[in-house]
């Protein structure tokens, strides 16, 4: 296997086995094997001589030793082992009683142990304030539900692998839908959930007529309210705008355009990024083909391609008879569709070895065709599979029963996020553009070294461009190459950055690959910070017009916003000094570092911060000696009006020789844990005038940038994802 060193970070961090002290006992070839070995073996439930099972074995072995095609990190992790489950992908039903609540709960947790991101719609549970018969009580509503169910999801660790992720849902006529539309408005508010409002036709309708809807009770079906449709799509918008969340998927469409009829179920909600839309107790395990392996002398080589996709086919529909699921229900509606989601990763990159611009008429061309030809080539694989293990068991339900076409698999493409995966493959993520050129990458010893997309150094070097000091001149220039003059147009017109094309283009090549998937598929639209939220409407619109199942926004530093003087001071502001009051009121904080648990006292003047004091260690110790020193000058700025933003900002993130979590959050140093207290407590304060500045958000786990990609923020140098 030809790893890069990014991709062997990944796979020692996440994926290879580990001994009983945490040392890493497989190599990656040894994974493939594992993975391969057992994969292939569900062929003998059909039959297949031992000598055959040898042969998919090293089929199997091929295409995931090239790079060219990778399971789910479920899969990767637990193929051959004692945990066996398979799947990234779950729907749970959640009904209108404690008991279907809780029972949720539990298999949540089961599911979340194992390696799965769930999805649920809340929109069955009566609203807040509803009547309990019961008990002669009222409901608390769905959001304080979901609340349970993100304690839960927090409480649970998977192995340092996956952390749990959930996808909450709520029908636009449900009566709490403002508050859930709200619900996320703080940043630490339910953190383990994505949340999408489900958009009905008839909403739809209402909003192209400027009129009311209906809104209504699932307790009764009774319609309870009206609402302007206008004003619940603005706050929609407002709030995409002000911190990506909610994302909205059009629900009717994607029940219309299911696989499945009624008999069979109906959609409610989908999996955590939202690309797979699943029936109640459903799961899908998903794989990636990189097409970037699929370029020849600037063309795509279909034959390849199709050989790849054959059989990527046939190992997803082996998973699902060797998976090992988390309750019973689960494994009966899995089998009863049997379905599989094959997708793409490093689409970004194909596009770059073909010469063409993302943000181009012609990358759309691209997209259609290439994702019509593996979908016509999954459906070929998947009905020649049926020919010899029969069709999946609810197949009279289903669109292929009409033309007697026999099919194994009742949906067979998903484009789903492909997150540390495609950082194992070297590839771009899913059919993201590239999200920054350039970036400072955190290394072991804690300093920050200049990376540059591979594909453009080549090119670089190749026209004697290079420099180390023009990589840092992109990084300062946010990643992309626009506006800088020392490289030539074709490379910029080439080298497009997600944030330097329209929120059109973005979504033109979402629809492409969503005209030939069953699924739906997984995208971030960025939008750059200055946008409207008119212009977050005038994109739902597009997406709707365009086809999509879904969308997700995301408004470029709309999470992370850094604040910084722009005021001038006026002399008398600046010549007054600190007069310190005999007594000062305050609060002490106590947060664990690796060197020892570190005590912050804060004393404040008009719930402003004047003095700190940071006691670690026993008194005469250097490392007592230095926070008691932090503590003094920090005071010193506060008493001469330096913000405390600024104090906040230059001390985070600073990384010492053993960074150590200390209740769900990272502490990188003494400096870090007390620039972290100050965060909790005044990051709020406003004393001046204020313009943004937008900032990088950093991995929690090393420190390199995040990407917001796939509907998530994600890590391109460890593979951390906030969405597991």
């Amino acid at each position: 296997m030809k790893l890069s060193e990014n991709a062997l970070v990944v796979l020692k961090s996440r994926y290879l086995q580990k001994d009983e002290t945490g040392e890493v006992k497989e190599t990656p070839q040894e994974l493939i094997d594992r993975v391969a070995t057992f994969i292939a073996s569900a062929d003998k439930n059909y039959g297949a001589s031992q000598d055959e099972i040898d042969n998919t074995k090293e089929e199997f072995k091929e295409i995931m030793s090239s790079l060219k095609f990778l399971p789910n990190t479920p899969t990767l992790v637990n193929a051959g082992r004692d945990l066996g489950q398979l799947s990234a992908c779950f729907v749970l039903p959640i009904k209108d009683s404690m008991d279907s609540i809780f029972d949720a709960v539990k298999a949540t947790a089961l599911i979340h142990k194992s390696g799965g991101g769930t999805g649920f719609s809340f929109s069955r549970l009566r609203p807040k304030n509803d009547i309990v018969k019961s008990t002669m009580g009222v409901s608390s509503g769905p959001i304080s539900f979901m609340k349970v169910f993100d304690c839960a999801t927090e409480a649970i660790k998977q192995g340092g692998v996956r952390r749990g992720a959930n996808m909450g849902i709520l029908r636009i006529d449900h009566p709490d839908i403002l508050d859930f539309i709200h619900c996320k408005e703080k940043e630490n508010d339910i953190n383990n959930f994505n949340i999408s409002i489900a958009v009905t036709d008839s909403f739809l309708q209402a909003l192209e007529k400027n009129q009311d809807y209906e809104i209504i009770n699932p307790r009764n079906g009774s319609v309870v309210d009206k609402l302007k449709a206008s004003f619940v799509w603005d706050e929609i918008a407002k709030n995409a705008h002000k911190n990506g969340e909610p994302g909205i998927v059009f629900i009717d469409r994607i029940n219309a355009q299911h696989p499945l009829n009624e008999k069979a179920g109906k959609i409610e909600a989908t999996n955590p990024c939202g690309e797979q839309p699943l029936l109640p107790y459903e799961s899908c395990n998903l794989g990636s083909i990189n097409l970037a392996k699929f370029v020849k002398n600037k063309a795509i080589d279909y034959e390849s391609l199709k050989s790849v996709v054959e059989k990527s086919i046939h190992f997803l529909d082996n998973v699902i008879d060797l998976n090992k699921y988390p309750i019973e229900e689960i494994e009966e509606n899995t089998k009863k569709n049997r379905k599989i989601g094959l997708g793409v990763m490093g689409f970004a990159d194909m596009l770059i070895d073909l010469g063409v611009a993302y943000d181009s008429k012609i990358a759309v061309d691209v997209a259609l065709d290439v994702m019509k030809f593996i979908q016509e080539s999954s459906k070929e694989a998947s009905s020649l599979l049926a020919t010899k293990r029969g069709n999946f068991p609810n197949y009279e339900y289903s669109v292929y029963a009409k033309d007697k076409k026999p099919m194994r698999n009742a949906t067979t493409t998903t484009i789903a996020p492909t997150g540390s995966i495609s950082m194992i493959a070297d590839a771009s993520s899913g059919i993201e553009p590239i999200f920054a050129l350039a970036y400072y990458k955190q290394v072991l010893d804690g300093k920050k070294l200049p990376y540059t997309y591979e594909r453009l150094l080549n090119v670089l070097k190749s026209r004697g461009l290079y420099s180390k000091s023009l990589s840092e001149e992109i990084i300062k220039n946010r990643g992309s190459l626009k506006d800088i003059d020392s490289i030539p147009d074709d490379i910029k017109e080439l080298f497009v950055t997600a944030m330097d094309m329209s929120y059109k283009a973005h979504i033109d090549i979402q629809a492409a690959f969503q005209k030939y998937v069953d699924n739906a598929v997984s995208k971030t639209i960025n939008m750059p910070y200055n946008v409207t939220v008119s212009d977050v409407k005038d994109a739902y619109d597009y997406a709707y017009r365009s086809g999509l199942k879904g969308i997700t926004i995301y408004r470029d530093g709309s999470r992370d916003v850094q604040v910084l003087v722009t005021s001038e001071k006026k002399d008398d502001e600046k010549s007054k000094e600190f007069s310190r009051p005999k007594s000062l009121h305050g609060f002490t904080d106590k947060i664990k570092t690796s060197r020892g648990t570190l005590y912050v006292t804060v004393n404040t003047v008009d719930k402003k911060p004047v003095e700190v004091f940071a006691n670690i260690g026993k008194s005469g110790g250097d490392i007592s000696a230095l926070s008691e020193a932090i503590g003094r000058l920090i005071s010193i700025a506060l008493q001469n009006n330096v913000d405390v933003k600024n104090i906040i900002d230059t001390l985070i993130s600073i990384t010492g020789a053993q960074p150590i979590w200390n209740n769900g959050r990272l502490v990188k140093s003494v400096p870090d844990a007390i620039a972290q207290i100050l965060k909790e407590h005044f990051s709020q304060i406003d004393n001046n005038k204020y313009e943004p500045k937008i900032t990088t958000d950093e991995c929690p786990e090393c420190g390199s940038p995040l990407e917001i990609v796939e509907g998530c923020a994600v890590c391109r140098s460890c593979g951390y994802s906030r969405c597991g």
